[in-house]
């Protein structure tokens, strides 16, 4: 994972957009698969999978604000 210096709300959108992006190209196909095909397990897994990638990367921002 690349380090990304954050030094304006500008660059905190920006960083924002693009992880938001990688999330959704990540983890929205196997989401869209699984409801398109009804199957609500794979729904489940598919959404959970989601989910901890978006949060993820809220803890990965929150570790940045609060440096080591």
């Amino acid at each position: 994972m690349e380090t990304v210096e954050i030094s304006s709300r500008s660059d905190f959108a920006l960083w924002a957009i693009q992880r938001a992006q990688e999330i959704v190209t990540a983890e929205g196909a196997a989401l869209a698969m699984a409801a398109r095909d009804m199957n609500d397990e794979a729904l489940a897994e598919a959404a959970a999978s989601l989910g901890k990638a978006i949060g993820d990367a809220m803890l990965e921002v929150f570790d940045g604000l609060i440096g080591e």
